[in-house]
């Protein structure tokens, strides 16, 4: 009777790409190169793309259904994929297989969760043996986000993101809105009118609940769909806008009371509903498979 090895057990699988939110964002400086100095706090939430990989011959990454419009090599899961693999001289190649649920351009970091699941995944799956650290250090030239995901907790940080310390969060649903925009990151960190001298606070501050975003205004300003869907929220607790948007959420300490507000607001606009997690779905399922 064959076995299956670890490394086989984790091809063709669909391993989980979660989404997060930024619970808090402060602008504390900027550097000379332009970079701006942050403190924030990534929540893990338990709403996920799903990707799949397949051995393939010839060396080459390749992705199952491409995004129209994006060329292939351009795609950050392709550019993950060919990373690791110049990182590390790997010579085999892979397909991937994308099942997109997270909205793009939404403010939870999709692409960059896509991006740090290739990086996690293929590392085991091809037996590279990169450290966290290295991949984490990969995956920030991939996005300022990918390094939370490959950390794979819920997360304080700093500097320009790439400073991560674990932190525990109460237990918390969340209900978040999907405007009909997409908002410019780039536009939002180069506007004149955006605060970048916000007091440093400490993790215990955050806790007691100083939990601003320093681009609110800013985008409110410019994005009426936003501002809207902030006052929208509003009726029902402190609504907060996840990084420069566009999805804006409000959070819950039980599920039922979640589930009321998203039930109200489901019918007509795109509305998800999802829990905190301390742990990365991806994460739980490495473990559960190779002990990760």
């Amino acid at each position: 009777m064959t076995t299956q090895t670890d490394t086989e057990l984790g091809w063709g699988i669909r391993w989980p790409a979660p989404a997060k939110l930024n619970l808090m964002l402060r602008i504390v400086g900027q550097r000379e190169d332009g970079y701006h100095l942050l403190q924030t706090v990534f929540q893990i939430i338990d709403i996920t793309d799903g990707l799949s990989f397949s051995k393939t011959e010839g060396g080459r990454v390749t992705l199952k259904k491409p995004i129209p419009g994006v060329k292939e090599e351009d795609d950050l899961t392709v550019r993950a994929a060919n990373l690791l693999k110049k990182e590390t001289g790997y010579q085999g190649g892979v397909c991937i297989d994308i099942e997109k649920n997270l909205p793009m351009g939404g403010g939870l970091g999709g692409g960059s969760s896509d991006a740090a699941t290739v990086l996690v995944v293929l590392n085991q799956l091809w037996q590279l043996g990169v450290s966290e650290q290295r991949l984490m250090a990969l995956g920030v030239a991939l996005g300022a986000d990918v390094p939370v995901f490959v950390k794979g907790t819920s997360t304080w940080a700093e500097g320009v993101g790439e400073k991560l310390t674990t932190i525990e969060l109460p237990d918390a649903w969340f209900v978040i809105i999907k405007p009909q925009c997409h908002v410019d990151t780039g536009e939002i960190f180069s506007a004149n009118d955006l605060t970048r001298n916000s007091k440093s606070i400490t993790i215990s501050g955050f806790h007691s609940g100083d939990n601003q975003n320093d681009c609110s205004a800013v985008v409110r300003k410019r994005y009426i769909e936003v501002d809207r869907a902030l006052d929208e929220l509003d009726e029902y607790g402190q609504a907060r806008l996840t990084g420069t948007g566009a999805c804006v959420f409000v959070q819950f300490s039980d599920q039922q009371s979640a589930q009321d507000v998203y039930s109200k607001l489901a019918s007509d606009r795109e509305v998800y509903i999802a829990q905190g997690l301390a742990v990365s779905p991806l994460h739980r399922q490495m473990s559960e498979l190779f002990n990760f």
